[in-house]
């Protein structure tokens, strides 16, 4: 089983990725996906258009190929504005272009395969605050087909805070146990 963890935070080694890397930690095989280290570009919405979308040459195609390629994915966004960061919002929202892309004839049936988690962090009350985001993030699931299995919420504004919040560690270190366990039992 492969695990890809996608980052959408802006800030390299904050908070969220911190708390990501605390459940794969211990796994086999986990693909890592910052999109920080992609170009990729946002799109003018065709969806109704006839002839659909319009090409976009940048690195968006070398992200979904990852991903295509993982059995579980892991979501890390930081909390911004009780949402997810502008480069997830903006990779997730490439998707209704993938839908539709020809050289993705499947992309639904294969996302319906794949378990989904949300990771997120946030300074101002998360386990309150990021209810949006997390609702947001169900829905986002069912429109694909991904497999929504949970979330995984930490506090912390400054860089490091995420040590100091032993719940959100103790439920990754919890949730990378859990992967840990499928990947033995699927091997």
């Amino acid at each position: 089983m492969k695990i890809g963890v996608i980052y959408g935070s802006t800030r390299a080694n904050g908070n969220t990725e911190r708390l990501a890397e605390e459940v794969v930690k211990e796994l086999p095989n986990v693909t890592r996906i910052n999109l920080l280290d992609y170009q990729f570009k946002d799109i003018t919405d065709q969806r109704h258009d006839a002839k659909g979308f319009s090409p976009v040459e940048d690195e968006y195609n070398k992200i979904i190929d990852q991903m295509l390629e993982c059995d579980v994915l892991l979501f890390a966004s930081p909390i911004y504005w009780y949402g997810m960061t502008s480069m997830m919002k903006r990779f997730v929202d490439r998707w209704s272009q993938t839908v539709r892309d020809e050289r993705y004839p499947k992309f639904k049936e294969q996302m319906s395969k794949k378990d989904a988690y949300i990771i997120a962090v946030g300074g101002d009350h998360p386990r309150e605050k990021a209810m949006p985001l997390v609702q947001q993030f169900i829905y986002t699931c069912g429109f694909i087909g991904l497999n929504y299995k949970g979330f995984l919420l930490g506090e912390g504004s400054k860089p490091n805070d995420i040590i100091m919040d032993h719940k959100a560690l103790e439920e990754a270190r919890e949730l990378g146990e859990l992967l840990k366990q499928r990947t033995e039992n699927e091997s």
